[in-house]
């Protein structure tokens, strides 16, 4: 193949890896959706049919005309095998649960082979231009179904769309190559990055004084910004050491299990300035998270979106799925 033939070639394949329209419920891999190409042993393959027949001519051999003529009937059968071991097999996108960014994200993928013949060496992978992606192997026993795990790099919050997917085959004999593409209906919600070293939890300290306290001096219980008025050996020399007051670090106190209840208000629009907003929501990620693993109640507010001051696990995702959304205009 030319160099300009074989440029065009990859621009075609490139543009046939973009992701496309979703393809909501199950899809089937029909007969106008199955590709089938010559691989380069079927193309070494083809080769050898050519020089045997040539010769088989140019000396006028009977068993050189068997010969060849049989095996072009394996590989024509081949290429029959080969385009049915994918034909009519069923693709659903399933769960796909939320992660932080940076992490990877996993989408599960459910294949179903609704006839009597089992299905051999089925290989299913991500594509997109310019990446690559770990494939997985697969073999379908007759009217079963089976569940992969296909994952992919997440870089920013927001909502993460699955990749386009081919599944391919050389079954059985390698000299053909089959494949087809599918764009599941499927999406991973990726929560902003904690931040690493944010300061600690801004409790303002005005108590609504029920519940397990944690401004006594009984036992501690954590940490909190300064108020005026507390006593200095209750401020805590170590994590004062590791703020940059650059990045809206300031004074903190101890607080202790057995007082009145410290209330906790987390609000993007009091953090520093300085701070870009990835980076406000990255510290505000990570203060939700520990006060989920506190358990201590807490009210967050973005811009005009307030949630209620509220704990637990069902509230944790609320205010993780704000912070992911924050001023993209998504809504799950």
């Amino acid at each position: 193949m030319s160099k300009a033939g074989l440029s065009f070639w990859r621009r075609m394949r490139q543009r046939s890896w973009r992701p496309g329209p979703v393809e909501p419920g199950v899809t089937t891999l029909g007969l106008r959706r199955i590709y089938i190409v010559p691989s380069r042993p079927g193309l070494v393959y083809a080769l050898t049919m050519l020089l045997l027949f040539l010769g088989a001519t140019n000396y006028n051999l009977g068993l050189g005309f068997a010969l060849t003529f049989f095996l072009v009937s394996v590989g024509l059968i081949d290429i029959h095998l080969t385009w049915r071991n994918l034909a009519g097999v069923e693709l659903q996108a399933g769960r796909a649960l939320p992660v932080f960014a940076g992490e990877e994200a996993h989408f599960e993928l459910s294949l179903h082979n609704p006839s009597k013949q089992a299905r051999h060496a089925l290989l299913l992978g991500f594509i997109a231009p310019g990446e690559r992606f770990a494939e997985q192997s697969i073999d379908l026993a007759p009217h079963s179904k089976h569940s992969v795990s296909l994952s992919v790099s997440s870089s920013r919050r927001g909502w993460l769309a699955a990749p386009k997917v081919q599944i391919y085959t050389r079954f059985p004999l390698g000299l053909l190559h089959a494949w087809s593409y599918w764009q599941p209906d499927a999406r991973v919600l990726v929560y902003p990055q904690a931040e690493e070293e944010a300061p600690p939890l801004p409790f303002s300290g005005d108590g609504a004084g029920q519940g397990t306290g944690r401004n006594g001096n009984e036992e501690f219980a954590g940490v909190r910004s300064y108020q005026s008025g507390d006593a200095m050996r209750n401020i805590a020399w170590r994590q004062v050491a590791r703020l940059d007051p650059e990045l809206g670090g300031n004074l903190v106190s101890k607080i202790f299990e057995g007082g009145q209840h410290a209330r906790l208000h987390l609000d993007l629009a009091a953090l520093p300035p300085e701070l870009d907003v990835e980076a406000r929501l990255s510290r505000l990620t990570r203060w939700v998270l520990q006060a989920e693993q506190l358990g201590h109640p807490w009210s967050l507010r973005l811009g005009a979106l307030e949630l209620p001051l509220a704990e637990g696990a069902d509230h944790c995702h609320a205010c993780l799925q704000a912070l992911a959304l924050y001023d993209e205009g998504g809504k799950p």
